[in-house]
């Protein structure tokens, strides 16, 4: 067998069958491509015709009259109920609404212990606060923020399966509103599309709220853009992350004022920002009840992660989307506002294009 290989000339042979045995690899080459650019089309295709949706969901010229209702609302941090502020505070913010349209303040007072208590001590300051505010800016109401951190994607949290945790969460809600404030704004998450807990707290609150005469209040997730991507999103990652329109409008329904979180969306570009904006009020607009106040959510600060990205998410384009979604689906809605997120991180210039793009 030796003498026979060391007979062929300067080795051709073996380049020979080398040949031979990687004559296939172009062809499997070729189709390891194929199945590649044939998965990203699988992938891209869907993404491609969601952004086209969007950006043609920004296009158009918002009709005349889509400006404040003067339903407005914006979240307050703690550092309003914490002794942090002060009276020169309040009248420089008092200053500030005069020229909004704003008539709420979603003041951070929690947050709820897991087990839906409440510490007076998380709010030494709230006498003072809404006593300052009626004197400086009249007709403003004073709501109490209370959230959590549910435990629906972890062990940790509050847990709106118990009873006896709803049963606080009602009790604590009794005792803010003993403490002067001028509504409850309930703002729980991860909250998921569905939860018949949530619906039966919500039953509950209101049947207090009502009896004080002060709105009941809550922050609302985003409305599926597309229909069950909820349980897509939940089946895939674990945090469903939007509600059905369906489940909207059942939380909607039971409360006074809805505020959409319409922010934290993952996309990109402005353009496409403001087309999702504008997509989620018209979902909302289609489930809400004319009695309850609808706010979109603007977002008053600026962070660089997955979820938000600052140079797209950005007021004007929030603005934009809003009044293209209220042109399209209920012009002339007189419950409907935004809602500004947060006051601590906002700029100037946030609130100039709120003023310019909203309110005038």
């Amino acid at each position: 067998m030796s003498e026979a290989r060391d007979t062929r000339p300067d080795g051709d042979g073996d380049r020979d069958g080398a040949a031979a045995r990687e004559a296939p690899k172009p062809r499997r080459r070729r189709w390891v491509r194929r199945c590649a650019l044939g998965l990203a089309l699988v992938v891209l295709a869907p993404l491609l015709a969601a952004a086209v949706a969007l950006r043609l969901n920004y296009t158009g010229d918002p009709a005349d009259g889509t400006r404040t209702r003067g339903k407005d609302a914006i979240w307050l941090g703690h550092a309003w109920v914490d002794g942090r502020r002060t009276d020169a505070d309040v009248t420089a913010l008092a200053r500030r609404l005069g020229a909004t349209g704003i008539r709420d303040l979603y003041v951070h007072a929690g947050p709820l212990e897991h087990d839906g208590t409440l510490p007076a001590s998380a709010y030494p300051k709230a006498a003072w606060l809404i006593g300052a505010v009626h004197r400086a800016a009249p007709g403003i109401r004073v709501q109490a923020w209370l959230g959590d951190k549910l435990a629906t994607e972890s062990p940790d949290g509050m847990r709106l399966a118990e009873q006896d945790t709803r049963a606080a969460v009602v009790r604590s809600t009794r005792q803010i509103l003993a403490a002067g404030f001028d509504g409850a704004h309930f703002d729980l998450e991860p909250l998921h599309s569905g939860d018949q807990n949530y619906l039966d707290l919500l039953d509950a609150l209101h049947q207090v709220t009502r009896a004080h005469g002060v709105p009941l209040s809550v922050a609302a997730h985003q409305i599926d853009p597309l229909p069950a991507l909820h349980s897509v999103a939940g089946t895939l990652a674990g945090h469903p992350k939007w509600w059905s329109q369906s489940y909207f409008g059942r939380v909607a329904r039971r409360v006074d004022q809805i505020a959409v979180m319409s922010y934290d969306t993952s996309t990109p570009l402005e353009s496409l920002y403001g087309g999702y904006v504008a997509q989620q009020t018209s979902l909302a607009l289609e489930v809400t009840p004319d009695s309850t106040d609808l706010l979109m959510g603007l977002p008053f600060y600026r962070e660089n992660n997955f979820d938000h990205w600052a140079h797209a998410e950005t007021v004007p384009a929030a603005v934009r989307g809003v009044r293209l979604g209220l042109s399209r689906t209920d012009t002339h809605r007189a419950n409907f506002g935004v809602a500004l997120y947060v006051d601590f991180a906002a700029r100037e210039a946030d609130w100039r294009a709120y003023e310019r793009d909203w309110v005038r």
